[in-house]
This record gives structure tokens, sequence and C-alpha cells, in this order.
């Protein structure tokens, strides 16, 4: 009895990866739409006042105080050694190596370049806006402050806002902008949440970043996020363009090459040097006196026929030599005299 075995999880898995690729068409692109564009303003908001709360000295530059004095390194140092790795997943250089790398397995098994250009236009995003806030204010680090309550800006720093935080939000947010379903766009988003949450706190942790920094990090990547429907008409123009540029040189290699054809002109006269015929009339009257002309065979008039038509001819009389001492057939020999002794 022949039985059929179930398909596991593992196995539903490999079968989808064997799949031929194929472009997605049932993915839908993320547009501006209302409900967008009044969690973008709140964000931008919400950003503009936590700027705003330092710039003044407000209580949460007290807050930051206390707990920078409160040294939660110090308070929970058996956990030191896993935030000192668990900080890595907010760090730019192997989180977009990471990323990359998924959706440049994304962008082959689909056809499209949209993911990876889509991983591109937020971390330039990410550079641009959070670097240029870093150095137009100026914070100085916990680990640097110089004034007890002070906000410390202005003063050549670079951690306001933080940068682990805000690129953890942006790095992994970009797999649920990306997911192809709504389920699994829930599932991300609360997994990115998660993970930036964590890597925010593990900086204040550490005592990198002040808690303001990390609140204004968060921020700072959800604008990130929220604003990346804008730049969905300028990755499909990129994608188209990239891809004609494939093509035309996929056709240019496979073209057979075309030799350009030779010019015509007219033919030109060349003259004999005279030296050179000069030693070509001396070499032809030396091959002429070492092989002298043959002499012309002159036949008989009449027809002439082939060796074999001929009739043979018998020569007439004996070719033998005469000789005395032999008799002709028919004829009594003459006897010799005797010679005595």
């Amino acid at each position: 009895m022949r039985t059929e075995r179930t398909l596991t999880r593992l196995d539903r898995v490999f079968a989808r990866l064997d799949r031929e690729p194929e472009r997605p068409a049932h993915i839908d692109v993320p547009k501006m739409s209302r409900h967008r564009i009044v969690l973008f303003a709140s964000t931008l908001a919400f950003y503009v006042a936590i700027v705003w709360a330092v710039v003044i000295t407000s209580w949460l530059v007290r807050l930051d105080w206390q707990v920078m004095f409160f040294r939660p390194y110090q308070q929970w140092a058996e956990i030191h050694a896993f935030v000192d790795y668990y900080v890595v997943l907010g760090q730019r250089g192997p989180t977009a190596v990471m990323v990359a790398a998924w959706l440049g397995w994304r962008s082959w098994r689909q056809h499209t370049l949209r993911p990876l250009l889509a991983l591109g236009v937020s971390l330039l995003l990410l550079n641009i806006t959070v670097g240029a806030a870093k150095l137009g204010m100026g914070r100085l680090g916990p680990h640097y402050a110089t004034s007890i309550g002070s906000n410390e800006m202005w003063l050549g720093g670079d951690i306001f806002p933080s940068g682990h935080t805000a690129n953890a939000v942006v790095t992994w947010g970009i797999l649920a902008y990306l997911a192809s379903t709504p389920r699994a766009r829930r599932w991300l988003s609360a997994l990115s949440a998660v993970t930036s949450l964590g890597v925010g706190l593990a900086t204040v942790y550490l005592g990198t970043h002040w808690l303001s920094d990390v609140l204004l990090g968060w921020a700072a990547g959800l604008l990130i996020l929220l604003a990346l429907p804008w730049f969905e008409p300028l990755i499909a123009r990129s994608e188209t363009w990239i891809l004609d540029l494939r093509d035309r040189w996929r056709a240019r290699q496979s073209a057979p090459a075309q030799l350009p054809p030779a010019p015509v002109g007219v033919p030109v006269r060349i003259k004999p040097c005279p030296a050179a015929a000069e030693e070509e009339a001396a070499a032809r009257e030396a091959a002429a006196v070492a092989h002298p002309p043959r002499t012309t065979i002159h036949l008989a008039p009449g027809p002439h026929t082939a060796r074999a038509e001929r009739t043979p001819v018998t020569p007439v009389g004996s070719r033998r030599p005469p000789h005395q001492d032999r008799l002709t057939r028919g004829t009594a020999p003459t006897a010799r005299p005797l010679t005595g002794g």
C-alpha cells in the first residue's frame, strides 16, 4: 500500500525556493495616503518638540542628567557583555550588509530592482538628514559633558539625534515597508520597532547617548520610512533606466563584430626597378642555357596508327654475324686436312 508523506513547513519553504523566479505583479506600492500624511505630520511635530525641549533646557534635559547619574551600566553590570553585542544591530555597516543581502536575493527572485533601490534611497536620506542635524546642533555626549544641568548644545559634538537608533529604525523598518502581504508587514513592523527600541535603550545603558538623543533618533528614522512613498516614482524611473541600460549592453555584447569594408581605390601601376629587371633577365638566360629547348619531331605524312595496330614485320636474313666455320643448313661439311706432328 502506497502512502504519501505529509509535507512539513520546511518542505513547503524549499518548494517555494525551487519555483522559477517571477516578477510580483500583485504587490502594491505604498502611496502617500491621508493616514500616512497624518502620521508624518505628527512625527515631525514630535521631532520639533524634542529639539525645542533640549534647546530651552527643559525637564527633558534634567531627565537626561538623572539617567546619566544613575549609571545603568553599573547597576546592571551582568548584562554589559550582551548589550555590547546587541548594540551592533544599530550600526550602519553590519546592518546594511545583512539587509542588502536579503533584499538582493529578493530582487533576483522577483526580477525587480525596487527592494535594493528603496534601501539605497532610505540610507541616503538617513545620511543626509541625520548627519546634517548632528553637525548642525553639535551636542556633546554624556561622557564628554562639561557643565552639570546644561544641554551641551553647539559645542562640537555629533550625538543628537542618535544615529544608532535612527539607523535601526530605517534598516529594519525597510523590511516591513517592502513586505508583500499585510500579515508580513504587521509582523515585521513589530519586530523592527522592538529591535530599534532595544538598540536605543542599549546606547543609554552604555552611556554613549542621552535619553533625548534616542527619542529624536526614533523620530528621525520614522520620518524617513513615512516619506518613502514620495520617492517611489523616482525609484521606478531609476529601475527602468537601469534595466534598459542592461538590455542595450547585452545586445551589444551578443551582436557579431562587423569589420568596416576596405576602401576601394584606383589601382596604381608600379614601375620595376632597373637593377631588379637586369637580375631577372640574367636569371632567364641562365635557365635557358641549363635547359635547352627540345627539337621538333617531324613525322612522315600520312595516317599514323598506334603501335598495337601495326603488323609485325619479320626481318629478312639472319641477324647472326657470318662465321667461316659455320655451314649453311643442308650442305655437307668439307673434310679438313690432317696435319701430322
